[in-house]
């Protein structure tokens, strides 16, 4: 099992502004469209399921177990049509608010 930490701190300077925003405060009432990788066409594909608020997907990626993020990943593919990359970006975003705040 590989450390999620030292993933983390390997993908740091890879992350985009929107990402370092996005992890760098508490959640709040964000829409879902605040977190990496998703845009206004996932967002909006996104809030037609339910899921309009970053903390309703975080939810979803907390139910499909963090520490194993490929079957969020595959979830968020499935059900909105993201791509690998906007999936990992996501997933990325999400895991690293966890550790921050959770």
């Amino acid at each position: 099992a590989r450390s999620s930490s030292s993933v983390l701190q390997g993908k740091m300077s890879n992350t985009s502004q929107k990402h370092r925003d996005f992890v760098s405060e508490p959640m709040g009432d964000k829409p879902v469209t605040m977190l990496a990788g998703i845009g206004e066409v996932l967002g909006a594909k996104l809030e037609e399921l339910g899921f309009d608020k970053a903390y309703v997907l975080l939810g979803q990626f907390l139910i499909l177990k963090k520490d194993d993020d490929d079957l969020f990943k595959e979830w968020l593919k499935d059900c909105c049509g993201a791509n690998a990359r906007q999936a990992e970006l996501c997933s990325t975003c999400l895991k690293e608010w966890c550790s921050s705040f959770l």
